[in-house]
Formats: structure tokens, C-alpha cells, sequence
């Protein structure tokens, strides 16, 4: 096993978008993994770009592989928990795409199933490692803004249509945006600032379309009373405007503002890999503008962006793995639970119209 390897065997359980575009090219550009496997049912796909590979035609096959150290799932929401159960106790370390689970009961199992298999269990949150939020980091560890009092978070899109797939599917469990974007920003927030005191959400299907009604718009407020800090999280399918804003910060000594996403995504749609020059890489028309006073001395200007590195997301697990250290993860299971419980007092908060102390 991968204890006595120098690379880490890996089986991914489907070849949908986030396989194909997240996933496997990250994987192929660790020098510490080795794509071994794909699961697909219907098809080879896989195989064409990637000649090497297995194709597995169920998990049954790809878990009872001993070869294969660790599973990636990247199936919908719904199977998350299920795959993800089975692969620790069949002996596989499993990295599941976000959301974690659907619920955090589910969650609470992973975390001790993961415990007692002594397995890796990790979600892909690979956006702790967007290059603006990097760079949002470091400025608050810095204390760049003074004390920080108000966190604004944004991850915003423009459809005013339905997408085909699984993701605004009325029954599909854990469909609609909150499970999808506000998992990548209610990670961001406790990442930063660890469990708030209270939680406040509003929810809403703004759409109104025929076809479905998930929820496409949420404003979640996490407030810190200790710290006498809140982060507001905001998402909506109908923000048309460009540039889109991503990061506020507001501090005692002033003020910090990002516009647009982090470039890896759309690099990755290219066909670009961590290797490529520039890749990680914003331009400097993209980067945020700070107006504070910094020891003494008035600052207005711009604030280059942090190179991104979703890759450093899997090289991290698979030197967990490598090292037998479940503790070295950056993203834990327990991170993963405490994301989906967020997520279920939002949707408490909007259905009784409150704030939901923790």
C-alpha cells in the first residue's frame, strides 16, 4: 500500500465536469500520485486522454482493487456519503468533492469511520487555495486593515435559465447553490474564523422558473460576537454586472476590495495544468485595492494577488497518506462536518425567520 510507495495510487469514481476538469489533471501533476483508475459505467472517455488508466465499470470493482490507495469521488451530492463509507472500510483513503455529505449526521459517521479505519478522509475544498483568497489571508494574519470587523464574501453568477444536470434538479439531494457555492464560502469563513456564535439566512428561489425551484440566491451573516467581527456570504444566479465582486474587507485602519474570481478554473477549462507558465497567475488589472493605514503610514494602492494552488490541495493529502498522518490534512473531515452544519442553520435560520445561536 501507499505506506511503502513512493506514489499514491489513485481510483476517481466518475468522469463527469469536476473529474474532468478539476480532479484528474490535478492528480496527473502531483509528483506524489498516480491516476490509476476511473470509474465509469457507460463509457471509455477516460481512457482517451488519459491511455494508461483502468476503466472500472462499478465501485465494487474499483474498491475491491487492492491496488488502489485512494478513492476521489466525484459523483453527485446524494452518493457523497455512501461512496465515501464503503471505500474507508473496504481500506481506501477517499477524497470527496464538496459538499461533504448531505447531512451532518452523515458527516459525523465519516469523521468516525475515519477515525476508526485510521483513513485519510478529506473534502475538495480546493478554493482555500484561490489566489484571492490567499492574499485575503494573509492580509487579515497581518493585520493589514487593523482589526478586521466586517468580512464580505461573493460568488456570483449570472443564468437565467436552468442548467441541465443533477445541480437544480428539484428532488436531487443537496442540488441548489447553498450546498454547491456556499460550501466553498462557509469553508473560506471557518477556515479563517473558525465556528461562529449565531447564524443568520435568508433563502430564496429569484428565478421562478418552470422547471425548477433550488435555491439560486442566499445572504448567510456569521457573527463572531467575541470578536466583534461578521461575515456576510452572498451568492446569486442573477448578478449581471461585470466586474463581479468577490472579497470587502473592512477594518479599524481601513478597507480592502477584490473584484472577479480566481483565474485556475477557467485555466483548467483551457486545458492548462499547474506546470504551464502563468498558470495560478491574475493580471494585474484583476488585483484588489487596499486604502489603510499600515504602520503609521497611509497606504492607497493595489495588492497583487497570490499565485493560486489547487495542486498544493492534493499534494497535502497525498503526503498524509504517504506519511500515515491523518493529522497533517489541511482539510479534515471534521472541517467537512462543520461546513454542513452551517449550511442546515442556515435553512433553520430562513425557515423560522431568525438567528440561530450555536
Amino acid at each position: 500500500m501507499a505506506d511503502n510507495q513512493q506514489k499514491v495510487n489513485v481510483g476517481v469514481v466518475g468522469f463527469g465536469m469536476s473529474s474532468r476538469v478539476f480532479h484528474c489533471p490535478l492528480i496527473t501533476s502531483s509528483p506524489y500520485l498516480h491516476l490509476s483508475a476511473v470509474v465509469e459505467r457507460h463509457s471509455d472517455k477516460s481512457k482517451e486522454k488519459y491511455p494508461w488508466i483502468n476503466v472500472k465499470k462499478s465501485t465494487d470493482e474499483l474498491f475491491a482493487d487492492d491496488s488502489i490507495d485512494l478513492v476521489v469521488i466525484t459523483t453527485p451530492n446524494g452518493s457523497h456519503y455512501p461512496l465515501a463509507l464503503e471505500a474507508m472500510k473496504k481500506g481506501k483513503h477517499v477524497v470527496v468533492e464538496k459538499p461533504f455529505t448531505i447531512t451532518s449526521k452523515e458527516a459525523e459517521e465519516l469523521v468516525k469511520v475515519s477515525k476508526e479505519t485510521k483513513r485519510v478522509c478529506s473534502v475538495y475544498q480546493n478554493r482555500r487555495w484561490d489566489g484571492d483568497f490567499l492574499t485575503v489571508k494573509k492580509l487579515i494574519e497581518g493585520e493589514q486593515l487593523g482589526r478586521l470587523v466586517e468580512y464580505e464574501s461573493h460568488f456570483d453568477r449570472f443564468r437565467n435559465f436552468m442548467k441541465q444536470g443533477w445541480r437544480e434538479q428539484n428532488d436531487a439531494p443537496g442540488s441548489g447553490m447553498l450546498y454547491d457555492l456556499g460550501a466553498h464560502l462557509i469553508d473560506q469563513a471557518l477556515h479563517l474564523f473558525g465556528l461562529p456564535t449565531s447564524v443568520y439566512a435568508t433563502l430564496s428561489n429569484q428565478r421562478q422558473l418552470k422547471e425548477t425551484n433550488v435555491i439560486d440566491d442566499f445572504t448567510i451573516i456569521l457573527n463572531y460576537e467575541h470578536k466583534h467581527l461578521k461575515a456576510i456570504l452572498r451568492s446569486s444566479m442573477l448578478a449581471r454586472h461585470d466586474p463581479k465582486l468577490r472579497f470587502h474587507l473592512r477594518g479599524m485602519n481601513g478597507s480592502f476590495v477584490k473584484n472577479n474570481l480566481d483565474v485556475q478554473e477557467d485555466q483548467l477549462k483551457s486545458g492548462k495544468v499547474p506546470a504551464d507558465d502563468g498558470f495560478g497567475v491574475e493580471s494585474a488589472s484583476s488585483y484588489g485595492t487596499i486604502n489603510s493605514d499600515i504602520n503609521g503610514v497611509h497606504i492607497v494602492g493595489q495588492v497583487t494577488t497570490e499565485k493560486g494552488s489547487y495542486l498544493s490541495y492534493y499534494n497535502n493529502v497525498a503526503e498524509a497518506i504517504l506519511k500515515n498522518d491523518p493529522s497533517h490534512l489541511a482539510v479534515k473531515p471534521e472541517d467537512g462536518m462543520n461546513c454542513i452544519r452551517i449550511i442546515e442553520l442556515a435553512q433553520q435560520s430562513n425557515d423560522e425567520g431568525r438567528v440561530i445561536t450555536l
